[in-house]
């Protein structure tokens, strides 16, 4: 059995690379990268690396094996994703892969957010390939919110537009086991999971552990959709994509990422990681 990784010099793909490794040898795994360089600890630890780029589609010809085991690991290019994994869906699909897993967004069809619906596209030209799949529809990770804390403690304030509205994360560590453990066992072909962390949290309680955590006053300051996107454009973002960091705040006030399934605990045979760790982590 060979397992393939693509995306897998990313943050998430890093990750579930040291996970496989831990479960079986290292020459049943190989990594899709863009640059044999960036790569190479990977290949030190004994994976096999195979050069190709989701922009290239011609790039992606023969990377997948019959039988393989592949994951996608979404791109990270928002606006730019279909036509990426339509690149891999095809390749995947020319080989014979035996299974495609791929990390969607939590809740999937239910999804109603700008940032889910390329996602949604992708899960459904997976359906329509007839490859054997596993959606591994992942919630928030705890480090959407903790890379930000050094503005945070700055500021004194967790900054949002999501009202009273709880966010179910997990770290991506905890992700990262939950496609590694599917990958590595049987049982879980056309399946879905719904993953998120075992207890949702709302920004009031998000600051309050951040305070307690730092020893430094933190509010939780929850303002207007708009001044919300206009601070994070004065923070650098582009326009376009603090508009989509805005709406996922709306779709978080409607309860769309606040389920709590249990699915990711299940799969990796461990509660999933409090936010109040990620934090301290964070902090550390």
């Amino acid at each position: 059995m060979s397992i393939v990784v693509t995306g897998a010099t990313g943050a998430l793909g890093r990750l579930v690379i040291d996970e496989l490794l831990a479960k079986v040898p290292a020459d049943q795994i190989a990594a899709v990268v863009r640059s044999k360089e960036k790569a190479a600890g990977l290949a030190a630890r004994g994976v096999e690396l195979r050069i190709a780029d989701y922009n290239d589609p011609a790039s992606l010809d023969g990377v997948f094996r019959p039988g393989e085991r592949v994951l996608l690991i979404s791109g990270s290019e928002v606006g730019r994703r279909v036509p990426q994994h339509t690149a891999v869906i095809d390749a995947a699909k020319a080989a014979g892969v035996s299974q495609l897993a791929y990390t969607g967004i939590l809740g999937g069809p239910d999804a109603d957010f700008q940032l889910a619906a390329e996602h949604k596209v992708t899960e459904q030209l997976i359906l329509d390939s007839g490859l054997p799949y596993t959606f591994l529809r992942n919630g928030w990770y705890s480090e959407n919110y903790t890379q930000n804390l050094a503005a945070v403690l700055e500021h004194g304030a967790v900054v949002a537009s999501a009202g009273d509205g709880r966010v179910s994360s997990a770290a991506r560590a905890d992700y990262a086991a939950a496609a590694a453990a599917v990958l590595v066992s049987d049982g879980h072909l056309n399946r879905v999971y719904e993953l998120s962390g075992d207890t949702a949290w709302s920004f009031a309680e998000y600051a309050a552990e951040v305070a307690k955590a730092s020893g430094k006053e933190i509010a939780y300051r929850n303002v207007p959709a708009a001044t919300h996107q206009e601070i994070l454009i004065g923070a650098g973002l582009p326009e376009a994509f603090a508009a989509i960091l805005v709406d996922v705040d709306a779709a978080i006030e409607r309860g769309l990422l606040a389920a709590t399934s249990g699915d990711l605990a299940r799969l990796t045979g461990r509660p999933t990681t409090p936010v109040a760790t990620a934090i301290a982590a964070a902090l550390a």
